[in-house]
């Protein structure tokens, strides 16, 4: 039995099956994402999600899914399954016997006498996805039918039956081509055999997405059917069903899916998971490199970038791509910031710490690989020119304070990673100088410093310390305050202080370090990651539930983040050196078993602050997988 392997028995119970998904992803961007039966849940969800960039900059859903039929002794058992209101139609999982997740997606149906084995595998250059159905067994003359679902709109949307689709189809080799919409790029779906394309359109109404509804979304749309392709098999016979951008060659169908199995690093254990997924998050596209901070609906984000390139590249020795992602990102340096979100004239700049996290970033290039002339040659300037804008001021009323500290915010704008915005504004705004902020640029200034040799910042870099201690050090509480503005002190117990003691350069003394670990590990530490705040507090949610507002409520007021974790183990390394690998190792392998959960093979955005912490938010987080490969990279070095 494989690494991740799913029986007959948690197939066919939907309760079980519809909460575990998978999640595939190839260099280009495109991805396919649906559960390990095949029943959609998520408007995200889909065989072949692919960029449009001649319509916007966004993901689109051209194949939603496909439904095989068997025919045998003119008998016919659907093997697909929708929901739809009050019931799901057709039940194929009934036929399940198991999934496989070894290396690709791979489903075994059995229908009386015949076995019919299904993988799935993305073209890892090309927008193109391919289904492979291979009959193990059968007793009789045996046909394949395949109906496509078809949606042609943007991942955020759903699709409505319409009188603007065009429902005619082109011929192409052993297949058609269908253009629902005259601004979307053709989908060619073809067969590696000769086969019968049967025309009957026709539109399916009211699929329904059950994590959309739950999720307090529009959750229904209708799909169009343009007819099946139809062809006979025979016992041992395996025949490629692929739907692409471009046009397939059918006779090349059994190299290329041979070629694209053998590139695949086998998901046999639990670090090959996170490598395989750690490969999914890096899109290489038009001469760029950019990370996807997250499955299924996260785009490029600077702050996750900065945080999960390290973990994602550097840790199995891939210091080209992570060049690649930091030319990419530097590219988009506007003045003092790096974008938040997007890139070129579809970004939002209103990160503060993105810059900071930058020279993090770097500082991890020269751990790995010993490198600094590299860095020095290509980022100094970039560098002084950051640090340059935090203290001169910059957009957002960003600033240098007289103190040396960094001021930033304004009403209405989330600057810091803790960025949920509801209908009533930014949920929690720490504006004034926030914890972690001010930590980074003392780690700024002093790694600044390091490649220089600048004495004047050397100086800066010490009058931040101070101010640091004496702003947010509290020796009675033993901890350090979350946000300050003039007077005002926040006390609320939040992870935000940990990057004090886990940088590498940290203003505190080994005994404040120490005692603000022990906060963070007594109120904050969970087997999931770092609750966002202390169960203590009278504003803490222990569960990420509900509708958009509702759950932005939770977001950063005790739901629990993964990523944070890989700050804490170096923190505790820091001070516990081989005394407390054991500890660290015990919450790297508590993950094991995440592997099976939510997102298969990956590790998910967030998890409930309450046992049993169930992962919610995406499926797949690249800070999450990149910050678990860090913290393995660590214990290792220890």
């Amino acid at each position: 039995m494989s690494y991740i392997h799913f029986d007959k028995t948690q197939l066919i119970n939907l309760n079980y099956s519809l909460d575990r998904e998978i999640i595939r992803t190839n260099r280009g961007g495109s991805y396919t994402s649906t559960t390990i039966i095949g029943c959609n849940t998520r408007k995200y969800h889909g065989l072949l999600v692919s960029p449009q960039p001649q319509i916007d900059s966004q993901l689109h859903v051209l194949l939603s899914t496909v439904h095989e039929t068997v025919i045998q002794r003119g008998a016919s058992f659907n093997l697909g399954i929708n929901k739809y209101p009050g019931n799901y139609s057709p039940r194929g999982h009934k036929y399940l016997e198991d999934f496989d997740s070894e290396p690709i997606p791979k489903l075994t149906y059995r229908v009386g006498g015949v076995l019919l084995q299904k993988e799935l595998i993305l073209d890892t250059n090309r927008d193109r996805v391919m289904i492979r159905y291979t009959l193990l067994d059968a007793h009789s003359p045996t046909k394949i039918r395949i109906s496509p679902f078809l949606a042609f709109r943007g991942y955020h949307e759903l699709s409505k039956a319409n009188d603007r689709l065009d429902q005619s189809f082109k011929k192409a080799p052993n297949g058609a081509i269908f253009q629902l919409y005259p601004e979307y790029s053709p989908l060619y779906l073809q067969v590696s055999k000769k086969n019968d394309f049967h025309s009957i359109p026709n539109w399916y109404h009211n699929i329904e997405y059950i994590q959309e509804r739950e999720r307090g979304y529009a959750y229904q749309e209708d799909l169009f059917v343009p007819g099946f392709f139809e062809f006979d098999i025979e016992k041992g016979e395996s025949v490629i069903f692929s739907a692409g951008l471009t046009e397939a060659d059918p006779a090349t169908r059994q190299r290329a899916f041979e070629k694209e199995l053998a590139r695949r690093i086998p998901r046999n254990n639990f670090e090959n998971c996170l490598l395989n997924s750690a490969g999914q998050f890096i899109q290489k596209r038009d001469g760029k490199t950019h990370v996807i901070a997250g499955y299924p609906w996260f785009g490029w984000w600077g702050r996750d970038t900065f945080i999960a390139s390290p973990g994602l590249t550097l840790t199995h020795g891939d210091k080209d791509t992570f060049l690649e992602i930091m030319d990419t990102m530097v590219a988009d340096l506007s003045g003092a910031l790096f974008p938040n979100v997007g890139s070129g004239v579809m970004r939002n700049m209103n990160s503060m710490d993105a810059p900071l996290w930058f020279f993090w970033s770097l500082q991890q290039y020269i751990v790995f690989t010993g490198d600094e002339k590299t860095v020095k040659k290509k980022y100094l300037e970039k560098l002084k020119g950051i640090i340059e804008g935090f203290k001169n001021s910059t957009d957002f009323n960003i600033h240098m304070q007289e103190s040396g500290l960094i001021y930033g915010g304004q009403e209405g704008i989330a600057l810091t990673w803790m960025d949920a915005v509801n209908s009533d504004g930014p949920v929690t705004p720490r504006i004034g100088c926030p914890v972690e902020i001010n930590a980074l640029w003392y780690n700024a200034l002093c790694f600044y410093h390091e490649l220089s040799g600048d004495q004047e910042i050397a100086t800066q870099a010490e009058q931040v310390k101070s101010s640091f201690v004496s702003t947010y050090w509290d020796e009675k509480k033993g901890y350090l305050a979350d946000v300050v503005d003039g007077n005002h002190k926040d006390w609320s117990i939040r992870p935000n202080m940990l990057f004090a003691v886990s940088l590498p350069h940290s203003p505190l003394e080994i005994s404040q370090m120490d005692r603000v670990l022990e906060v963070i590990k007594s109120k904050l530490l969970t087997p999931r990651g770092l609750r966002t705040l202390s169960p203590d507090d009278p504003g803490y949610k222990g569960y990420y539930f509900g509708d958009q507002y509702v759950r932005d409520r939770a977001y950063h007021n005790g739901t629990v983040w993964a990523w944070l974790l890989g700050h804490f183990a170096e923190g505790y390394l820091k001070l516990h050196g081989k005394s407390g690998k054991h500890f660290i190792e015990k919450i790297i392998q508590s993950f094991d078993g995440v592997m099976t959960q939510y997102g298969i093979g990956t590790v998910a955005e967030i998890y409930d602050g309450d046992p049993p912490h169930r992962p919610k938010g995406a499926i797949s987080q690249a800070w999450s997988v990149g910050e678990l490969l860090r913290m393995m990279h660590l214990v290792k070095k220890v």
